[in-house]
């Protein structure tokens, strides 16, 4: 089925945040644990508690998300489906796209008006093919990515892998698709129902940012922000979508003599500030960002947004400042250390050092992030995590609009 019209189901606005069932860099599981009760149970708390009647679903393995999707939309949610497979060739990419639709279409089917499907994420980064880099890291490494990027040169190859993944998704699935992009990628935006971007708010765009979303509604299609959020510690503002590096910073004072990380890494992860060598945890900054910028986002008129993200099991709250992982992603949720993630982010950390910066990094640096395990929330005793103030923050917003 070749279809050449679009579908836009009745419009309502969505109140949505990201929920990931195992998003896959370079090898690395985002969440290399999965249980479907424990699926079931967040989804129903993102429903119930959370005040969200919509999800984008995003991760790498289909069965995954067929089962994430056919939870979330048993419970009611609308569900926005984003497999994503990064770093691999357009071919396996497309073959892969088009087996995620036929599941999707099943879904749809039992659900109708009730799904959305996403191509991809960000591919100008994320994908093969578009711009120089072996990876996502190479990628943004290299420095003449954006002056490229400040050119369109990437546009061209983009809006023509996107025409393939399109016309591969409408094989099988007859309901509404979108693309999620970046600020800088000029999407031709015609074959899809939705406009989806993902953009964060940091301190180069604070004053700009609700006109730079309007300026999505000149295509005359429904604007959906896919992502957008702050992370945890004093300073999260500034950065915005690269919060996460502090990570590379909690990192610096253990390496080797000879062992350096990228100067734009370790450049990003000087802007915050630190106290005796440590970042500071700050939750009341992060809801308060949130909360605000659901504001400015309603005032620009957008159809609906989805925060990043509701829980991150690999990047576990610690009570020494100096190993809070936590403090270094996006989650409207806390996660206390589990044996199987404990084990797996020694292993991904170990493996990322080596293959983004060809660094062999000793073990035992990282025994500072290894603590006690089996901790649970008192908010939900039979979840290994406890709501951060971001939760409650945009709980009560969501609940008032």
């Amino acid at each position: 089925m070749n279809c050449s019209f679009n579908r836009v189901e009745p419009d309502t606005n969505r109140k949505g945040v990201c929920y990931d069932v195992g998003r896959v860099m370079m090898g690395s599981n985002w969440r290399p644990k999965f249980e479907p009760k424990i699926v079931q149970r967040e989804l129903g708390i993102i429903k119930n508690d959370l005040h969200c009647n919509a999800v984008r679903i995003c991760g790498l393995d289909i069965d995954r998300l067929a089962t994430a999707g056919e939870d979330a939309l048993s419970q009611g949610l609308e569900v926005w489906l984003s497999p994503e497979m990064w770093d691999r060739s357009q071919d396996e990419t497309l073959e892969y796209i088009a087996r995620a639709a036929e599941g999707a279409e099943g879904l749809r089917k039992r659900w109708p008006g009730k799904l959305v499907l996403s191509v991809g994420s960000e591919l100008t980064l994320f994908s093969q093919g578009i711009v120089e880099g072996k990876n996502v890291f190479d990628r943004i490494s290299r420095a003449s990515l954006w002056g490229d990027v400040m050119a369109g040169k990437h546009n061209r190859a983009l809006n023509a892998y996107l025409s393939n993944l399109h016309n591969a998704a409408r094989e099988s699935f007859e309901g509404p698709l979108t693309y999620f992009s970046l600020p800088f990628e000029a999407v031709d935006w015609k074959s899809f129902d939705y406009v989806g971007v993902d953009h964060y708010r940091d301190a180069r765009n604070k004053d700009s940012y609700g006109q730079m979303i309007s300026k999505y509604k000149v295509f005359g299609k429904p604007v959906i922000v896919g992502e957008f959020g702050c992370c945890t510690f004093r300073g999260a503002d500034l950065l915005g979508a690269n919060g996460f590096m502090i990570s590379f910073g909690m990192m610096e004072d253990l390496l080797g003599p000879n062992q350096k990380l990228p100067q734009m890494f370790l450049d990003m992860a000087h802007i915050p500030p630190r106290v005796d060598g440590h970042y500071i945890r700050d939750e009341e900054l992060q809801a308060r960002e949130l909360v605000d910028q659901l504001g400015v986002l309603d005032t620009a008129g957008v159809e609906g947004s989805f925060i990043q993200t509701f829980v991150v099991p690999n990047s576990p709250y610690r009570a020494d400042p100096r190993y809070d992982t936590d403090m270094a992603n996006f989650s409207l949720v806390k996660s206390f250390p589990e044996e199987e993630t404990e084990e797996e982010f020694r292993r991904q950390t170990i493996r990322g050092a080596k293959e983004m910066m060809g660094i062999d990094l000793d073990p035992h640096v990282l025994d500072g992030f290894s603590g006690s395990t089996g901790e649970h929330g008192v908010t939900y005793p039979e979840l290994p995590w406890e709501p951060k103030k971001s939760f409650n923050a945009v709980a009560n917003y969501y609940a008032a609009h």
